[in-house]
């Protein structure tokens, strides 16, 4: 009998997180490879949760959103880009940004047509490309800077793009995008009439003064941009699964015609909590940023410590780190590995690539732990360098 999953799909099977989880818990590591937080996020919306639950909303939300959502979104675009979006009809609550993603992906794209965007790439963008049928372009950052490389992007688009996947800041380089770069990005979009679909859900993770630069404020975007963020990452409840998406009416259309087939709505009495939590002061949002920025900080040095290449992210929960210096050819094999060295457990940067070669030796950390979990790692990682490994094939 013929294998039941489509051959599309069948590249895509279990995903690194869980071997790298398995693999932290068999062994007793410290798991720095899935990035979820280990804390939760402020109180004010957790509490909100907990009325909505005892207020009895506990049955299926209205399809695009609750409305206080769909006005908190337009309000913190509102706030913090100078955008202007009606609730109505510009902004659509998903289950996560992977629902919104797929949505717009699937509402935009047929057989034959080509989607643009860089590569090491989140996973889940190569999986609901591969599901609408379309073809994957992809343009190569490089480590350590992660430079945008304009012929190469430009090579990557064709007659045929129909959109462009853009993530910044960009998960797993920690790459927070210039406006130079997304200016590039734009004029090659508006030159093949394309979309361009970009994931913001790190917004208001920027370290060390970095400016996050929505696509949709530059001249000429906002009508062809979708932008899409979630709670989970800005608030800390990435088991919410609370998303959104934003931009111009027909295209939000266009997903929620898809979008009600996927989950329908989802995540109820946690839609209203996150209302509240996208219009509580800045210094909440700050002190995130902040907390994050030191816990960075914290395992960038615990890793150059341990004699890896350590490219210093701008943004985002992760960290990318060369193994080559500790003689390691592979990075999947030294991820393995790790464990067994240091007690510790990261991700292998090539699962993100279709070019192999450009991520070879390179491994993704996620910082955003407690404190004493980033000093322990700290610790087993100096350790470990201490101990001056034999190279690791």
């Amino acid at each position: 009998m013929r294998t039941p999953l489509i051959s599309r799909m069948q590249p895509f099977g279990t995903t690194i997180f869980a071997e790298m989880s398995a693999l932290a818990q068999r062994t007793g590591s410290i798991n720095l490879g899935q990035g979820f937080p280990d804390t939760d996020g402020p109180r004010e919306m957790l509490e909100a949760a907990k009325a909505a639950i005892d207020g009895g909303r506990n049955q299926y939300p209205p399809g695009p959103g609750v409305p206080e959502l769909l006005q908190a979104v337009a309000a913190h675009q509102e706030r913090f880009y100078g955008l202007t979006l009606d609730p109505s009809s510009q902004v659509l609550v998903t289950a996560g940004a992977t629902e919104a993603i797929a949505s717009v992906v699937l509402a935009l794209c047929e057989p034959g047509d080509e989607v643009v965007t860089f590569e090491p790439y989140y996973d889940s963008y190569a999986a609901t490309i591969a599901l609408a049928g379309a073809t994957r372009r992809t343009s190569v950052l490089r480590f350590p800077d992660f430079a945008v490389d304009e012929a190469s992007l430009r090579a990557a688009f064709s007659s045929r793009t129909r959109l462009v996947l853009l993530n910044t800041p960009h998960n797993p380089t920690g790459k927070v995008f210039s406006r130079s770069e997304l200016e590039l990005v734009a004029e090659l979009a508006r030159e093949h009439d394309a979309w361009v679909v970009t994931d913001e859900v790190y917004e208001h993770l920027v370290f060390d003064g970095a400016e996050h630069v929505p696509m949709a404020t530059l001249p000429g975007m906002f009508e062809r941009t979708i932008t899409i963020s979630s709670a989970g990452k800005t608030f800390s409840a990435t088991g919410w699964k609370v998303g959104w998406l934003s931009g111009p009416a027909e295209a939000v259309r266009a997903a929620r015609t898809v979008k009600q087939f996927l989950t329908y709505v989802a995540s109820g009495p946690f839609q209203p909590a996150v209302a509240v939590a996208l219009g509580l002061g800045d210094d909440v949002y700050a002190g995130l940023r902040n907390s994050l920025q030191a816990k960075r900080d914290l395992l960038c040095s615990a890793l150059a410590a341990s004699g890896l290449e350590v490219s210093r992210p701008a943004g985002t929960y992760f960290v990318i780190a060369d193994a080559a210096p500790l003689g390691a050819v592979d990075g999947l094999e030294f991820a393995r590995r790790l464990p067994g060295l240091a007690g510790v457990v990261g991700v292998p940067v090539s699962v993100f690539h279709d070019d192999q070669e450009a991520a070879r030796t390179l491994v993704r950390f996620a910082f955003c732990k407690r404190d004493d979990v980033l000093v322990e790692a700290s610790r087993r990682l100096a350790a470990a360098g201490r101990q001056n490994p034999q190279p690791v094939q």
